[in-house]
């Protein structure tokens, strides 16, 4: 990564509180909403919030000046992603907690957070780079991202595989690559900008016994919408663009189909996966 004496960066890490994948997930209540009693930080995050921190330490990290806010968006416990985060390295937090955030899809959240982003604008200065992971474990969508970079009008670098900032005579600008199936492509763009890292960008480091106790004395803040000046009918269920209209569990798993050996197993093998159009 590209070491630079040049201007600090202000960078956010949007983080988030998702059922643990060791655990069956639950649908429940009259939305079909996530069970979340069962919740971590999503494992996919910490690859965000390690790219952040590499890019605040090739710049001097807290002491050059350089910000690294992980923002949660959730409900009350949801502050145990952020606190997580603070263990991990992030500077400072940001929990947006109010009920009718409760049911929103990825239109509503990216609307949500957006607004967070400006607040913290108005409030600590410029955000110079937005990091997401490159989807969260329990939607699965990868859509907040791009809808993020548009309400913010951000320059959009997602999926990058790898991440640096470089200087150019206008300022800092961020370099990615993104890896394709066969390919892999290098991608420039100015800040202000939002990226999404994939689980290649690095290797996230553990929380250690120094870093939880500083995390103690690192501050959160707590907004409502009311503090970023939106309405209850734009976010959760009321202002979301998508819903679900019926769930129903998982059927069990039903037995497999036994081929018994006659002495025509192999062609009795081959029948079936032909008429399954495996072969």
């Amino acid at each position: 990564m590209q070491e630079s004496a040049n201007r600090p960066l202000n960078i956010v890490v949007l983080v988030k509180h998702v059922p643990d994948t060791q655990f069956d997930r639950q649908l429940a209540g009259p939305g079909h909403t996530l069970d979340r009693s069962e919740s971590i930080l999503s494992e996919l995050d910490e690859y965000a919030l390690e790219a952040a921190l590499q890019l605040a330490e090739a710049r001097g990290g807290e002491k050059g000046g350089n910000t690294v806010t992980a923002v949660a968006m959730g409900p009350a416990a949801a502050v145990n992603a952020v606190k997580k985060s603070l263990q991990i390295g992030a500077y400072k937090g940001v929990h947006l907690l109010d009920d009718a955030l409760a049911g929103s899809d990825a239109a509503g959240t990216s609307l949500a957070l957006a607004a967070v982003v400006r607040h913290l604008q108005e409030n600590d200065g410029p955000v110079d780079l937005v990091i997401t992971g490159m989807a969260s474990t329990d939607g699965e969508t990868s859509l907040v991202p791009a809808q993020l970079a548009e309400r913010l009008a951000f320059a959009q670098l997602t999926f990058a595989a790898e991440l640096e900032t470089v200087d150019t005579p206008n300022g800092p600008a961020l370099r990615a690559r993104r890896n394709g199936d066969s390919y892999s492509e290098v991608i420039e763009a100015p800040l202000p900008a939002l990226v999404s890292v994939t689980d290649q960008a690095n290797e996230p480091r553990y929380p250690n016994f120094r870093g939880i106790m500083a995390a103690k004395k690192k501050p959160v803040a707590v907004l409502s919408l009311q503090d970023l000046g939106l309405e209850s009918s734009q976010v959760g269920a009321a202002g979301s663009w998508t819903s679900v209209a019926a769930s129903a569990p998982r059927p069990a798993r039903g037995q497999g189909t036994i081929i018994s050996d006659d002495g025509d197993a192999g062609i009795k093998l081959v029948d079936y996966l032909a008429s399954q159009k495996l072969i």
